[in-house]
């Protein structure tokens, strides 16, 4: 299971950005720590997943669970949030300098590893998060691809006869088909990241 960060603030305790109105016993912070990951991977799995599935996933009961997340938006809130965190230091950690194409590979292949790890997330956020969070939340994403898709444009490694938006589009719609499929076992976890950057990869480069 990943560690889940803990800090003070004035006195309080923030596990995983919970900030608790006085400090928790062990047992409490873990229960939030179990909480958190559970719905990770239930949310991940089904958008539409229930409270009390997600209490028995973290092995916890109900009033546990409200005791620490009062409503399902509190508690998606904070799983996006976690699940942003976790994107952006995979995703900043991938060089894209060099090579377009061969940067291009190597966004794609992290940006599917985290897509299918948080998978129905996206659509959970959806459902219970503002369309202008949920655009700030991926304004980091979004503008990484689009400077490595600006510079492959302006090297000729990449189509410009197509708006540079919709190329962002394509992709982002792409790995999430992606992940939903091998959700549904119509593709294989070990086959798709391959399928994804050949598609990718075949759709900007420009026709000969």
């Amino acid at each position: 299971m990943a560690r889940h960060p803990t800090a003070r603030r004035g006195g309080a305790v923030v596990v995983d950005g919970v900030q608790e109105s006085a400090p928790r016993r062990a047992d409490a912070l873990r229960n939030i720590a179990s909480i958190v990951e559970a719905a990770t991977r239930s949310l991940a799995d089904d958008p539409d997943v229930s409270m009390n599935a997600v209490a028995k996933a973290a092995g916890v009961g109900r009033m546990t669970l409200y005791g620490h997340f009062p409503s399902r938006a509190t508690l998606v809130a904070e799983v996006v949030e976690r699940a942003l965190r976790d994107a952006e230091s995979t995703l900043g950690a991938v060089d894209v300098t060099g090579d377009p194409q061969a940067a291009m590979e190597r966004l794609l292949d992290a940006s599917w590893h985290v897509t299918y790890r948080y998978g129905g997330l996206v659509q959970a956020a959806e459902q219970s998060l503002s369309p202008d969070l949920l655009k700030r939340a991926h304004t980091q994403q979004v503008d990484r691809a689009t400077t490595l898709l600006r510079r492959g444009r302006r090297e000729g490694q990449f189509r410009r006869d197509v708006p540079l938006e919709w190329q962002v589009i394509a992709i982002q719609s792409l790995l999430h088909a992606a992940a939903t499929a091998v959700h549904q076992g119509a593709v294989t976890a070990d086959a798709a990241p391959t399928l994804v950057t050949t598609t990718v990869l075949a759709t900007l480069t420009p026709p000969h």
